[in-house]
C-alpha cells in the first residue's frame, strides 16, 4: 500500500511540475514570442524523416502587420464567439456533439481558437483523454493570463497552413505571394477555409467544396468583432 501511495505521490508531483512549466511559458509569452510550438516541432521531425534538410516556413509578424481581413475570416470560420467566451464555447460544443451523433462519426470539433492554441503550443497530435484534460487546463491558463488580442496574435503566427507552412505571413507568401498585411477579403477567406485540413488543401487548392466554404466565410466576415 505504501508503494502505491508513493507512486501516486510521484505522479501528482510530476503533473504539478509539468503544469508549472507550462504556466511559466504562458507568463513569459505575455511579452515574448514563442520560437516554435510542440506541433511545429512534431511536424518538422516527420518532414525530416523523408528529407533530413527539411525546414519549416514560418515568420513571426506582429498583430498590426496582419490584415484585418484574415483576422475576421479566421474568427468567422473557427470561433465566432471568440471575443465573448472565456476559452470554451459550450453552445458550439453542444452543436458539434449533435452533428457527430447524427452522422455517427466525428464531423465537427467545437474547439475554440484558445483550445486550438493550447493544443498546438504544448501537446502532441495523439488523441487521448489525458490530452483533452491537459488542453482544458492550458486553455484556462491562456485565457487567465493573456488578453484576447495576444492569444489571437500567437494563434495567427503558429497555426499550420500547409506542408511545413506555419503562420499568417508564410501562408500569405506561399499561396498568394504577398504579405499577411496585404491580403484581400477573398484571399483571407480562402486561407481560413483551408485551416481544418491545410496539408490536403496545399496540394488540392481547387478541391471540391473549398470555393463554397470560402464564399460562406467571406459573407460572415462583416459580422465579426475583432479583439
Amino acid at each position: 500500500m505504501r508503494i502505491l501511495f508513493r507512486i501516486l505521490a510521484v505522479l501528482v508531483a510530476a503533473f504539478l511540475l509539468y503544469n508549472l512549466w507550462i504556466l511559466a511559458h504562458v507568463l513569459y509569452w505575455r511579452d515574448h514570442n514563442p520560437s516554435a510550438s510542440a506541433f511545429m516541432t512534431e511536424r518538422l521531425a516527420r518532414l525530416q524523416e523523408d528529407d533530413p534538410d527539411a525546414e519549416l516556413r514560418q515568420k513571426w509578424v506582429p498583430y498590426s502587420a496582419i490584415s484585418p481581413n484574415l483576422k475576421r475570416a479566421l474568427i468567422a470560420s473557427e470561433d465566432a464567439r471568440f471575443v465573448d467566451h472565456e476559452g470554451f464555447d459550450w453552445d458550439g460544443i453542444e452543436v458539434a456533439f449533435e452533428k457527430n451523433l447524427k452522422q455517427g462519426k466525428i464531423v465537427a470539433g467545437g474547439s475554440t481558437i484558445s483550445q486550438q492554441l493550447a493544443k498546438n503550443l504544448f501537446l502532441s497530435s495523439q488523441k487521448t483523454p489525458w490530452r483533452k484534460l491537459e488542453e482544458a487546463l492550458i486553455t484556462v491558463m491562456l485565457e487567465s493570463l493573456l488578453d484576447k488580442r495576444r492569444i489571437f496574435e500567437i494563434y495567427l503566427n503558429v497555426i499550420e497552413w500547409g506542408n511545413g507552412v506555419f503562420g499568417a505571413e508564410a501562408a500569405s507568401r506561399h499561396y498568394f505571394r504577398t504579405s499577411a498585411a496585404r491580403l484581400g477579403a477573398g484571399q483571407a477567406a480562402k486561407l481560413a477555409a483551408m485551416v481544418p485540413n491545410p496539408r490536403y488543401y496545399d496540394t488540392h487548392r481547387n478541391a471540391q467544396g473549398l470555393a463554397r466554404k470560402t464564399r460562406i466565410i467571406q459573407r460572415r466576415m462583416a459580422l465579426v468583432e475583432l479583439p
